[in-house]
């Protein structure tokens, strides 16, 4: 008796035989029977997608034709990976190219062209490596379905920030939400902090995840508490040793920022976070980056406040933010983790000067980088009776 599984991987192998497949696809992949039809599909994704991510640029609206074409591709593709599932052919989409085919169904339209929405986020077209994966030469992470509580653990001006232990790893992370009637402008802000953190990469700075579009949230790793209570809680208890690695790891971390050309510019004891490990030992991790400014680009309204920031009292306008600014909300923090008091320190010893250059009102007199700021703090030796509060 005929199969008929054979007859429909028969009818899939010699439909997609009749279309021609690009060299360049052709060459991502090795696999003798179903190669062809995977650079042939390869091929009219990245076209749909580059035409897309223009148009998003552009007019926002997508041609009649070639969404009625994306529309039919998507649902073929699936049927066509099912068929091949149900032979044992267990092939997938990569991530990225799933979760932009998910994004562009609910705005496709099969008649009369649709509309891009306004806050599309670009496609990252592959053409190089293979978007179908065989699920052999991969790992699924099992994920439960069942909702987990949230706690919440912090909030700010626009967005809360809650806890959850993951069930499946048993890890506990971080998810920053934003507030539900934010305005457009602080969601921007929002959308570019994950943005922004999501192409950083350093021991000192909080690391993010997957942006969720349809919640405005994004997962974070957890950190235990933030540098004002770690500081306050064991100030009596601190070592200068101890003190100075803290001060060296906000420092180190602020540095690879400016390295970045950022400014992170609400820089505080609330946004300097702590993630405790056994053995006394700690992590600094700068967060926050919903104000962060590259040096290169100028989006910052004449007007805009300076939210939960140390102010500079020689800086008169935001939009003037430089590096030089930065210092002195630097001197606050490094002021707070060697003394444990919320002002500057008399200029009396050696951290009390190292932290007044950071704040001097003659900007001509502060440390000009971080780098300068970090050699200084790297030489820096017990005081011979420690002075804690």
């Amino acid at each position: 008796m005929a199969n008929p599984v054979e007859f429909m991987l028969a009818d899939l192998r010699e439909r997609y035989e009749a279309l021609p497949a690009a060299r360049a696809f052709a060459r991502l992949y090795d696999d003798p029977e179903w190669g062809h039809m995977f650079a042939v599909i390869h091929k009219r994704l990245n076209q749909h997608f580059t035409d897309i991510n223009g148009r998003a640029k552009t007019t926002h609206h997508y041609w009649a034709d070639n969404s009625r074409d994306l529309l039919t591709l998507i649902e073929e593709l699936e049927t066509d990976l099912h068929t091949l599932k149900r032979s044992g052919v267990d092939v997938e989409l990569i991530d990225s190219y799933q979760d932009a085919l998910d994004r562009c169904r609910p705005w496709l339209s099969p008649s009369g062209g649709s509309t891009v929405p306004e806050d599309f986020r670009p496609i990252e077209v592959v053409s190089y490596e293979p978007v179908f994966v065989h699920t052999t030469s991969s790992v699924r992470l099992e994920k439960e379905l069942t909702p987990v509580e949230l706690e919440m653990v912090g909030s700010g001006s626009y967005a809360h920030v809650y806890s959850y232990i993951d069930p499946d790893y048993g890890i506990r992370f971080a998810v920053k939400r934003a507030k539900k009637g934010i305005d457009g402008r602080d969601l921007e802000r929002f959308k570019q902090e994950f943005e922004i953190l999501n192409h950083l990469s350093f021991p000192y700075v909080v690391k993010v995840y997957k942006y969720n579009e349809s919640k405005n949230e994004y997962r974070m790793e957890y950190c235990d508490t933030t540098l004002r209570e770690y500081i306050s809680k064991r100030n009596t208890k601190l070592s200068f040793a101890a003190r100075k690695r803290i001060a060296l790891q906000f420092l180190y971390g602020i540095n690879y920022l400016h390295h970045k050309n950022l400014l992170h510019r609400d820089i505080s004891l609330q946004n300097i976070l702590v993630k405790e490990f056994d053995a006394g030992a700690v992590l600094i991790k700068i967060s926050d980056f919903g104000l962060a400014k590259d040096h290169t680009k100028d989006f910052t309204r004449t007007q805009t406040e300076m939210k939960g920031t140390i102010r500079d009292p020689m800086l008169v306008r935001f939009k003037d933010y430089a590096v030089l600014n930065e210092m002195y909300s630097i001197a606050w923090v490094l002021s707070y983790i060697f003394t444990g008091r919320e002002s500057l320190p008399t200029p009396g010893d050696a951290i009390g000067r190292i932290i007044h250059k950071c704040a001097a009102h003659n900007l001509d007199q502060r440390y000009q980088t971080v780098a300068e700021l970090i050699a200084d703090m790297e030489r820096l030796e017990a005081p011979s009776v420690q002075a804690t509060a």
